[in-house]
């Protein structure tokens, strides 16, 4: 996953102590002008090179190939990708300005007498130390959003992606569960407590994902705060195939036409998307009969309880994803 491996990002306390005490052993293993000269370069190295790692550590949010907005939107939902980017900018700047120091003072240090080389390299380092003070806040934001992104599940947005939705309790785990390996794959997005669902299947030699999302599908649109409804944008990215399931013996909590609602709201969310009602519980025919069938307008219908038509739903979400694998090239 792109924000896994982001490196801790050091203070600027942290990062002036680092850069001065190797400055300081670099300078007793000369002596002269020349051990002068050997602190201001090391202490601004060490600077500069850190801070430009810092930045070239992320991925760069400008390009998709960089980020697929799946996760751009899913990072954006956490923190501010905005001021993320401001943030690495600033720092970016610190790294150059350091360069810049370096380049200014060095001259200075070479034809002179000891005395006046300390002086100037006294100058240099409060105005390294400056530069870095004056991007605490960046480089405490950065932490922060690395700290934030960097345990994200991985989910892979150039696999095919099955979404199922609904509201609790409908049969969504057990369905995923059923059909997958995904028996405790699960995971918490910071948007979510229940954590979400991931499990892998393969036809034909193609690797499929499904992923159920609790916290975010299993409620009305005007229900979901604002982080809740950028991650329901970040899903759309994702899903090539959506299955709203559908518990018409309403066991599972909530009135069949309050499912049904949610069906409509996420069918219009998703309206570049295959949307398909499915019925689950087929096999409470004593709680719910052919009307509510009816009423539905389902696509299918399964009992994942029993195993009754769950191949059938599968084959039907596959068809619907009609994923063409990319073949390579061939001159």
């Amino acid at each position: 996953m792109i924000f896994e491996d982001l490196p801790t990002t050091p203070t600027s306390e942290e990062l002036i102590d680092k850069a001065f005490s190797r400055a300081a052993r670099a300078g007793k293993a000369k002596g002269g002008l020349e051990a002068q000269q050997s602190m201001l370069q090391t202490a601004a190295n060490i600077i500069s090179d850190n801070l430009e790692n810092v930045v070239t550590a992320w991925p760069d949010f400008g390009y998709e190939d960089d980020v697929h907005p799946f996760y751009y939107e899913l990072a954006d939902a956490i923190v501010d990708v905005d001021k993320l980017r401001q943030s690495l900018s600033e720092v970016m700047w610190a790294s150059r300005k350091a360069r810049e120091i370096h380049e200014e003072y060095q001259p200075k240090l070479r034809k002179t007498d000891v005395d006046t080389a300390r002086k100037f390299r006294k100058q240099a380092f409060a105005r390294l130390a400056d530069i870095v003070e004056q991007i605490d806040d960046e480089l405490l934001y950065i932490n922060k959003s690395r700290n934030d992104l960097r345990d994200l599940p991985e989910i892979n947005p150039d696999e095919p992606t099955i979404v199922v939705a609904g509201y609790p309790n409908v049969g969504k785990s057990s369905f995923v569960n059923d059909i997958t390996n995904a028996r405790g794959e699960t995971a918490s997005y910071p948007f979510t407590t229940r954590g979400i669902g991931l499990g892998h299947f393969e036809r034909d030699h193609i690797r499929y994902q499904i992923v159920d999302t609790p916290g975010l599908l299993d409620r009305p649109p005007a229900e979901r705060n604002e982080i809740e409804s950028q991650a329901v944008s970040a899903i759309e990215h994702l899903a090539d195939c959506m299955l709203v399931m559908i518990d018409p013996s309403a066991e599972c909590g909530y009135p069949l036409a309050s499912q049904l609602e949610l069906r409509d709201s996420i069918a219009a969310q998703f309206e570049e998307v295959p949307v398909l009602t499915i019925a689950n519980k087929v096999d409470r025919k004593d709680v719910w009969d052919d009307r509510h069938l009816e009423a539905m307008n389902a696509d299918y219908t399964m009992s994942v309880e029993t195993g009754e038509d769950v191949e059938t739903v599968l084959d039907a979400a596959v068809e619907a994803v009609d994923y063409e694998p990319k073949l390579p090239f061939e001159g």
